[in-house]
């Protein structure tokens, strides 16, 4: 499918529009890699994962006590039992255990045949008989208590993980109770990141007297780096037409996306989208939202057929932070192969009247709390300006206000983005 089948043109696309055309366009996921489990967290599985055993591999007790076969006529009171045995983690009984017989056992161990029931340490006192133990409050025990069952968390042949999945630590540890040491992961993705402007200056150097120091830059560098990324930095480029498009054109031969930020606009000296013309397509610029209504989307053209998707985001550094979060994470998920991921989205009350406006979206920053009852609320960070970046600094979460709401009263239901690990 080409960008032209959307045929955007040039108008306002809204962000529903925006995300469905994206989705579209995202490149197939890149190619695998085998790693360490050791290594393998952050990265997103490959293939899906089928248990090759019973986990737990027997059944086995979950407390340290006796287990035996629990009589179906249970006297009240206390009840006096023969210990033949003891079954420590590590070992089991060969032989099968006779009735009215118990053994002493350890968490973990295997029950031996015949067992079906664990008594906690805690319920049982000496007799001053050897090798005979008295259960107390012996009404009080069931059948079947205390004791796991051999593949009652994931059964031999069951799908325990699938292809998609980002691992966090759980998954590292379920992957190993199956007994793998490697796994099949997408590899990283290559990203190629500039800002761009004659006005930014990198940190370090001398702020001229009109020069703003560079943050873009940098808080690409670490959503990417967040997200398990390569980052290709390749600095900042000025405002000129033929070096912007010579400098976009070999950063798609290193990388699997290219992002810039500013310049994205209809300004005098905004190069991206007519360098992006030259050297390939642009698929959409301009989406109803605030902060980042200016932002770029193409594809740079290589020898062989071959395109590499391009970002152009907006020039403010918290518009560059709520685009990427909402259109730039999606794509690069798909291109990693988590194709389900879907941003977390809670609802809660707004804390403080909020002001939008019809037809946009509004993405204010917000800090999310909940009250004694578990109710959620949410207020702004104060001024949402779209180059305070400290709102972002003090904030938790993005409250999203839909493009048909014109204003949030207080107390009024919200829906708010968390940011979770990202930011």
């Amino acid at each position: 499918m080409t960008l032209s089948c959307f045929e955007l043109g040039e108008r306002m696309l809204s962000v529903d529009e925006t995300l469905e055309a994206l989705a579209a366009m995202t490149p197939p996921p890149v190619t695998t890699r085998r790693v360490s489990l050791a290594s393998a967290c952050g990265g997103v599985l490959a293939v899906d994962v089928m248990s090759p055993i019973d986990v737990p591999q027997n059944t086995n007790a979950a407390m340290d006590g006796i287990a035996l076969a629990w009589p179906d006529d249970v006297p009240g009171g206390d009840m006096r039992v023969d210990v033949v045995g003891d079954v420590l983690a590590g070992t089991r009984l060969t032989t099968s255990l006779a009735l009215g017989g118990a053994v002493r056992i350890t968490t973990g161990a295997p029950l031996p045949a015949g067992a079906d029931t664990v008594v906690m340490s805690e319920q049982l006192v000496d007799s001053g008989i050897p090798d005979r133990i008295r259960v107390e409050h012996s009404e009080r025990v069931r059948r079947g208590q205390n004791v796991r069952q051999a593949g009652e968390d994931i059964a031999r042949g069951e799908h325990a993980l699938s292809a998609g999945t980002r691992l966090r630590p759980q998954h590292l540890g379920l992957l190993a109770s199956l007994g793998y040491a490697e796994v099949e992961i997408f590899r990283s993705l290559r990203v190629a990141v500039f800002s761009t402007g004659d006005e930014v200056t990198a940190p370090g150097e001398s702020l001229p007297p009109a020069g703003i120091y560079d943050t873009n830059r940098f808080s690409l560098q670490g959503l990417l780096s967040r997200l398990g990324c390569e980052v290709i930095d390749l600095g900042i480029l000025q405002d000129n037409l033929d070096s912007m498009r010579v400098s976009l054109a070999a950063a798609a031969h290193e990388a699997d996306m290219v992002v810039t930020s500013g310049g994205v606009s209809v300004g005098q000296a905004d190069w991206v989208k007519p360098a992006l013309t030259a050297i390939g397509e642009l698929g959409l610029w301009r989406i109803a939202m605030r902060p980042g209504r200016p932002l770029a989307f193409g594809r740079i053209h290589q020898t062989g057929g071959v395109t590499v998707p391009f970002f152009g985001l907006p020039g403010n550094p918290v518009a560059v932070m709520v685009t990427f979060l909402q259109f730039v994470q999606p794509m690069l998920r798909r291109m990693q192969g988590e194709h389900d991921w879907q941003p977390s989205r809670l609802t809660a009350l707004a804390g403080e009247p909020l002001k939008s406006r019809e037809g946009r979206v509004d993405y204010h920053r917000g800090i999310y709390t909940s009250d004694d009852a578990g109710q959620l609320w949410v207020r702004t960070t104060g001024r949402q300006g779209s180059g305070i970046l400290s709102s972002m600094v003090a904030a938790n979460c993005l409250i999203e206000i839909g493009d048909g709401c014109a204003a949030v009263e207080a107390g009024t239901p919200v829906t708010i983005q968390p940011f979770g690990d990202l930011t």
